[in-house]
């Protein structure tokens, strides 16, 4: 059951790479890449049975983060192959890194210059972020017809937040409503960047990159080779949208705009950008010729950095040291749940500081009844309880990934924020991974410990840790039997 969902992804993948190819073929480039990927995933999606519906079907949590984890994975494997076969990315492992960095909305690079690279090429390392923006498996849901015992416990396992839920009844309706305001705002994107003089061709992948709050660029110096205000201020306001949760859209589109004004998380989002900018700016003034200048440096850097996104318009690795640990910071809080945003997500960190301050009340009022309430509901304790866990799991992922990547030899900022912009899912960090730097200089493993960072990120952790578990590959029947 397990190879034949696979399979159904490969498939859709191999459906995927049919349009970078026609780019290829619109811009005189050799189609043999993507044609030559496309065969190696039918291939292997015959391989896994995806032609044949098995008999039993039955997905459970377990099976859902397994089909989850190793979908990201084969996605990432195959969709190098391009890469590799044309020879914009020559070396397998750098390619994957990459393809990683892009279908988990990392925008973190290997390449010196992406200017040199196919056009072709370019358009899917964009566009794997748009793909993997909204969830890959989602994606699958909204064109595959699927049982929604299926869908439910594939979306838990890839949509980044602490809960998921259900729009309306069918889950395969709920990633159809999803991708449909997905596809709409980046339409519109495309329109307005179109509208302000940029190319057809590097408004699909400036937009892929917003609408995906991935970060990958056409250009060299990011969005800072336009030196544009109405650049900076357009794609800096899409990164929020695109960092705030689809629910709340939909529920916009459904007249009900009470219950989309008052999420806490929205509220605590827009706050957080707001004091960002504004210690940014007053910190950041003396370094530029206006105060409006400097606003708008400091919104655009922060909307990159809050959302994920990873854009940059000047190198903030020249910053004063408040400014840069303002960044650093939001790093770490991320966009809202259920949206495209990467990072811990300001949900959890609003259950966290309301679980905090509760457990400091009963410090001091043992017997007092203690009740932590979200978006205007009773949170239940096994809520809290797996926001507390998350976090635990969190700091052990990040500080072992930093503890071997420390074996590099560079310097501890530098060693600190590439984990945190990979585990993240931002793309630059401080140092040599500024925005004006690379992961080029990392060596083969440490490109495959920060790939597995930025899967762990964007699959929120579970589904990656779990497939080292060796309950998880035991089957239920052979463990019955063996108890018999």
């Amino acid at each position: 059951m397990i190879g034949f969902f696979l399979g159904r992804i490969l498939m859709t993948e191999a459906a995927l790479l049919a349009l970078p190819m026609l780019v290829a073929a619109l811009y005189g480039e050799s189609v043999l890449p993507f044609a030559a990927a496309i065969a190696a995933l039918a291939a292997a999606a015959l391989l896994l049975g995806a032609r044949k519906k098995p008999q039993r079907t039955a997905m459970y949590a377990k099976e859902g983060f397994v089909v989850v984890a190793l979908a990201w994975i084969f996605m990432s494997a195959f969709g190098a192959l391009p890469f590799v076969i044309s020879g914009d990315i020559p070396n397998f492992i750098d390619a994957f890194f990459e393809t990683v960095s892009g279908f988990t909305t990392t925008g973190a690079s290997i390449l010196t210059a992406v200017e040199p690279l196919s056009r072709s090429g370019l358009f899917w390392r964009s566009f794997t972020h748009w793909v993997g923006g909204m969830g890959v498996l989602v994606f699958v849901m909204a064109i595959l017809p699927m049982n929604d015992g299926h869908g439910m416990h594939l979306m838990r396992a890839e949509v980044p937040g602490p809960s998921v839920g259900k729009l309306v009844s069918r889950m395969g309706d709920t990633a159809k409503i999803l991708y449909g305001i997905y596809f709409a705002l980046t339409v519109l994107l495309i329109v307005l960047l179109l509208a302000g003089g940029m190319s057809l061709f590097d408004s699909c992948i400036h937009a892929f990159g917003t609408a995906g709050t991935g970060g990958f660029s056409s250009r060299n110096l990011s969005v800072g080779a336009y030196n544009s205000a109405y650049f900076d201020i357009l794609l800096g306001v899409f990164m929020l949208i695109f960092g705030v949760n689809f629910n709340l859209y939909y529920f916009i589109l459904i007249k009900r705009f009470r219950e989309a004004f008052r999420s806490e998380e929205l509220k605590a989002y827009l706050c957080i950008v707001a004091a960002a900018v504004v210690i940014i700016t007053v910190n950041i003034a003396h370094m530029y010729d206006s105060v409006a200048t400097s606003l708008r440096h400091a919104f655009f850097q922060v909307s990159t950095i809050i959302s994920t996104t990873g854009y940059a318009t000047v190198d903030f690795n020249l910053w004063p040291t408040l400014s840069k640990t303002v960044l650093v910071l939001l790093m770490f809080v991320g966009g809202c749940a259920g949206s495209t945003g990467g990072g811990m997500k300001v949900a959890r960190f609003v259950i966290f500081a309301k679980a905090s301050y509760h457990d400091m009340r009963k410090m001091l009022h043992p017997n007092a009844v203690s009740i932590v309430r979200f978006e205007g509901k009773v949170l239940p304790e096994k809520a809290v309880r797996s926001v507390h866990f998350y976090l635990t799991m969190y700091v052990f992922v990040f500080a072992g990934s930093a503890l071997l990547l420390s074996m590099e030899g560079v310097d501890p900022v530098t060693t600190f924020t590439s984990v945190a912009a990979c585990i993240n899912n931002i793309g630059p960090g401080l140092e040599l991974v500024g925005p004006m730097g690379n992961y080029a200089a990392f060596s083969p493993a440490a490109k495959l410990l920060l790939s597995f960072d930025m899967l762990v990120g964007r699959l929120e952790i579970f589904p990656m840790l779990l497939l080292f578990s060796p309950s998880v590959w035991i089957r239920r029947g052979h463990r019955r039997h063996k108890k018999t």
